[in-house]
Parts: structure tokens; C-alpha cells; sequence
């Protein structure tokens, strides 16, 4: 899930629990994915119950999330409400009326504003102004970058962005491209995908760059890719999933460009030519054996604290220096020395330090290919509403471990 559209999920229950929200009514979520278990994380925050998490798949139903339990579609108390966080809300809520359901429905995600076909007025309205300020910026672009193909990532992801710009190379020498600039939503994106080369990289915001996408398909702009797997603008690629397993990276190499799944993807230039001295990153005294802990994520379902403490105790127990990659407003775990290192040094402080640990993110893909003992947590969950596990999707081959973070780890076997 996705900051973007999490923030838009935290905006609209806030409204509707400052308007009362239904006072009293049973609650239920339906569909069970990763925005539905933040929701119910959301939920129990502010005090309330969800009775449970609706879903249509046989393979999901008796799991418990957040002690929730997952149950079929059926017939609900008449005073019910139903959160809808999927991008098959329309789908979903038209099941429920065939079910009998007439209470409240509620969506608090617009996962894709390109699919709103309404001829009301003032939706007719709102997209033709879209579009006249997305072509300006498209105009704007090809003035300060003449015969440049256009790439949009919509999508504020690390991972996506890596491979995104990982098979790149291979697509543009597929159609002769020679020159690109590629048009993302912030600073983050940006120094990813510089990690690659020297491109030129453009910053907007999230409305802006939507603007020019909705431009583009509307003029079916030449020389233009949008370049993400799961948003339908074109091809459905998410669909796929609901027939056949799909790493990320397959997504990307098969999916987005149409390269054969044997394409060697393009290695960072920050990786190729990394040092591995022992001399100091600037600004932070890295200790050979060291672990650097990664405990925290935008998309990303928390793991249990417990996982935490106990990878720090021993570790530390065997002489470790323990630090932990931060953000802003984020916290070190106790015990640990906080590090916020840029990302083009990731893979040098990885390195210096000897060992990585850390939750399933787009930062274990910036890490990949550094020269290190590398471990990547999972929590345990389904990727979106398809019958796939997220370590099936994001399993990374050049980790030494893949771990499921559900029972107890034994650290000392690692």
C-alpha cells in the first residue's frame, strides 16, 4: 500500500469518525490485503471492533489478521457497515446488494481515477481540466527535453522503481530509444533511480504527474511509457496474478517492458563500482561486524516488536554493532545506534557493516546486490486479493534467507 493512497484512507476515516460514523454498527472490512489489515490496525487504534474481514477466497478464509478472522461474503446485520479498501470496490459492493445487504457501504480508497466514466457534468469537467494542465506539463517537458522518451512512474515505491529502471536499458536498446527522461513523485525516486546513471530525473507532485498520464492517454502521446504494473491504465497486468505466480521483478522484466524472462537486468553503477574499504560513510562511524536492522516500511505491515528485540539481544550478545536505517520521526530500536545514510550509500554502509536485517521493503531491493549477509523478513499476508503469499511475490533471490516472520527465528542457525 502505497503513502499516497494510505494517507487518502486515514483522511477519509478521520471524516467519518468526526461525523459519528455509524455509532454503534457492527463493522466489517471486505477484502483481505494489505490495505485492509492497515485499516483494521486503523480501526482498533481509534477503539473500534471489526467483526471480520470478508473475502471470496477459499484459501484466505479461517486465517485470523490482527484478531480478526477472515469469513465468505454472507448475510450481514441489516445495521452493518462495510469498508471496501480494494480497487474492486464496485465489484464487491454490487455483491453484497445480490447478497441482500442494504446497509452502508463504504469506499475510502480511489485506487484509479482514470476508470471514471460518469457524463455528470461536473466529472466531465474535471477531467478536461486535468488534461489541459497535463498536456501544458507534457508540452513543458519536450521544450526542455527535445526528442526524449517520456517515462511516468506513478508510484511511490522503491522496489518498482528499481526494477523499473533495472530493465530499462535492455527495453530501450529493444526499441532503439537513445535518449529518456523519467518523471517521478519525489527526491527518493529520484536518487534510486540515479543509483543506474545519469538520466535526467523530474520531481512532481503526486496531482501533477497524474495530470500529465491522464494527458497522455487522452492524446495517445507518442514516445510516452507509465511505466508500473499494478495500476490498470492500459493492460490489467495485475490480473495476471489471479492465474499464474509473478515475482515483482518478472512483472517488470515480462510485464511492463515485454522482455523475455531470461533479460540480465542492468546492475546500479553505485554497486558496480563499490568500495568496500573499511574507511568511514560521512557523517557515520559503521563498525565492520555490524547489523543493520531495517524494522520499518511505508507499504509495509509492522512485524511483531518481539521479532525486533530479539535479533538486538543477540546480536549484541555476540558483539555485534547494532544500528538501525531511519527516517524521520522514526525511532531506533533500544539498544541500537540510529543511521539515516542517502541511497547512493546504502550498499556501502551494508557493506562495511557485514550483515543486513530487515523487514520485506523496496530498500532490500536498493540493497540487493551489495556484498553482504543479507536477511529479509515477511509478514504474513496475501498480496492484494490473489491467492499468493508476498514472499511468492517478493522473494529475493540474492538474500541469504527469506524468513517468514511468524514464529520464533532462531538467530544463532543464521
Amino acid at each position: 500500500m502505497d503513502k499516497q493512497h494510505e494517507y487518502e484512507m486515514r483522511k477519509n476515516l478521520e471524516e467519518l469518525m468526526e461525523q459519528g460514523m455509524e455509532a454503534g454498527c457492527p463493522i466489517y472490512v471486505f477484502g483481505h490485503c494489505e490495505a485492509s489489515l492497515v485499516l483494521v490496525m486503523l480501526l482498533k487504534e481509534q477503539g473500534y471492533t471489526v467483526q471480520a474481514i470478508l473475502d471470496n477466497n477459499e484459501a484466505k478464509l479461517g486465517l485470523v489478521c490482527e484478531g480478526v478472522p477472515v469469513e465468505k461474503p454472507g448475510v450481514l446485520p441489516a445495521n452493518a457497515v462495510v469498508f471496501i479498501v480494494s480497487r474492486y470496490y464496485e465489484a464487491m459492493a454490487r455483491q453484497l446488494r445480490q447478497l441482500g445487504f442494504q446497509g452502508s457501504i463504504r469506499k475510502l480508497i480511489n485506487y484509479n481515477t482514470y476508470s471514471n466514466y460518469s457524463l455528470e457534468p461536473d466529472v466531465v469537467e474535471m477531467m478536461q481540466t486535468r488534461i489541459e494542465q497535463g498536456t501544458e506539463l507534457l508540452k513543458q517537458v519536450s521544450v526542455n527535453y527535445p526528442n526524449h522518451f517520456r517515462v511516468f512512474c506513478p508510484f511511490e515505491a522503491l522496489g518498482d522503481i528499481y526494477y523499473m529502471r533495472a530493465y530499462w536499458s535492455a527495453y530501450a536498446r529493444k526499441h532503439h530509444i537513445e535518449q529518456v527522461v523519467f518523471c517521478v513523485t519525489s527526491n527518493t525516486l529520484r536518487d534510486v533511480i540515479r543509483l543506474f546513471g545519469d538520466e535526467p530525473v523530474l520531481v512532481y507532485r503526486q496531482t501533477m504527474l497524474d495530470a500529465m498520464i491522464q494527458a497522455a492517454l487522452y492524446t495517445r502521446a507518442s514516445d510516452v511509457l507509465i511505466a508500473h504494473q499494478d495500476r490498470p491504465y492500459v493492460v490489467q497486468l495485475s490480473k495476471a496474478l489471479y492465474v499464474k505466480k509473478l515475482t515483482l521483478e518478472q512483472m517488470y522484466c515480462c510485464g511492463v517492458y515485454g522482455l523475455a524472462k531470461e533479460t540480465i537486468p542492468e546492475k546500479p553503477f553505485t554497486t558496480r563500482q563499490i568500495k568496500t574499504s573499511a574507511a568511514p560513510i560521512a557523517g557515520m562511524d559503521i563498525r565492520a561486524k555490524g547489523v543493520i536492522f531495517a524494522p520499518y516500511a511505508k507499504s509495509v505491515i509492522a512485524l511483531e516488536p518481539r521479532i525486533w528485540e530479539e535479533a538486538v539481544a543477540y546480536y549484541k550478545g555476540k558483539g555485534y554493532q547494532c544500528y538501525t536505517n531511519v527516517a524521520q520521526g522514526q525511532q531506533a530500536l533500544p539498544g541500537t545506534t540510529a543511521i539515516s545514510p542517502p541511497i547512493s550509500k546504502l550498499c556501502s554502509v551494508v557493506e562495511q557493516a557485514g550483515t543486513f536485517i530487515g523487514i520485506r521493503s523496496g530498500l532490500c531491493d536498493v540493497i540487493q546486490e551489495a556484498k553482504a549477509k543479507k536477511i529479509a523478513l515477511y509478514p504474513d499476508y496475501y498480496y492484494c486479493d490473489t491467492k499468493w503469499k508476498a514472499m511468492d511475490i517478493y522473494y529475493l533471490e540474492q538474500f541469504d534467507y527469506n524468513l517468514l516472520a511468524t514464529e520464533e527465528i532462531a538467530w544463532e542457525t543464521l
